[in-house]
């Protein structure tokens, strides 16, 4: 954790809430932090009039201000059988410490954070909050999170969408092993409403270069389906189909503005949250 002391998570677009804190909002208020000047009109608080200008133009002119918010980030974390896959740790112990690390450094600048567990539906919701208390309940429901049914981000995304009722920073971890285009079509009503999106495509590196094994039993560990092949036979195949889907999924983030990051499960955590550093 002390690598990840020295981090901040700092969204990049503006963000909106209610609580006073760190980030800079799209609402004009009355804060320390200065944005313009504009014309006083009738009614307009006197308090707000800068006499300084005054002075000067002999024109009576208001300093408006950007309200200091707090930020709200909102991760979904998959947790279908897929995400089960790897050896000593799995991609759902990689996404689940990632997710953690994330936590810790939201809630260490005050910043409010939502968890979504999913597989084929949201199987647990944790409201956003930014307490000691609030961090301590996400780390528990992480270590208490086995993998589970099949996937269906979309249909996870579609039933979250009314529970996030203020914008911010959507954090999406998954091996997406999932039809692209429903993803992201289920991305598109975030998008409208103003979310910075983040998608962590989490792969353990047997997933993108088939290991040379012979002849092999393949598992598909969301249907149980089982094809055994020779994997000199399929590599070459396999790995262009693969080498496709995160294409896919990079062009279709490109267009929309998304944030695509390939995370091996062999490389450190680290460097995922400089992603979310602008």
């Amino acid at each position: 954790m002390r690598a990840l002391q020295r981090l901040a998570f700092e969204p990049r677009s503006l963000v909106e809430g209610h609580l006073a804190g760190r980030h800079r909002s799209t609402a004009i208020g009355s804060s320390t932090e200065f944005r313009d000047y504009r014309p006083y009109v009738p009614g307009d608080d006197l308090r707000r009039v800068d006499w300084r200008v005054l002075a000067r133009t002999d024109r009576f002119y208001l300093r408006t201000h950007n309200q200091e918010t707090n930020a709200a980030c909102h991760v979904f974390l998959d947790s279908s059988a897929s995400m089960g896959f790897g050896a000593p740790a799995s991609k759902l112990d990689y996404g689940s410490f990632f997710v953690a690390g994330l936590a810790y450094l939201v809630a260490r600048r005050h910043d409010a954070i939502s968890l979504h567990l999913f597989d084929d539906a949201v199987r647990a919701f944790f409201p956003a909050g930014s307490t000691t208390r609030h961090l301590h309940t996400l780390l528990r429901a992480l270590e208490a999170n086995p993998p589970g049914a099949r996937t269906s981000l979309a249909v996870a995304l579609q039933h979250s969408l009314g529970r996030l009722r203020r914008r911010g920073t959507l954090v999406l971890v998954s091996d997406f092993f999932d039809d692209a285009g429903a993803i992201f079509d289920a991305l598109n009503p975030y998008l409208h409403r103003g979310f910075e999106i983040h998608l962590f495509h989490v792969l353990d590196p047997e997933e993108l270069q088939l290991p040379e094994r012979g002849l092999a039993t393949f598992v598909d560990l969301e249907t149980n389906g089982r094809v055994v092949a020779h994997t000199p036979s399929i590599r070459k195949l396999y790995e262009q189909a693969m080498a496709d889907h995160i294409r896919n999924l990079r062009e279709l983030a490109r267009r929309r503005h998304v944030r695509y990051t390939l995370a091996r499960t062999d490389a450190p955590h680290i460097a995922l949250y400089d992603r979310l550093i602008p």
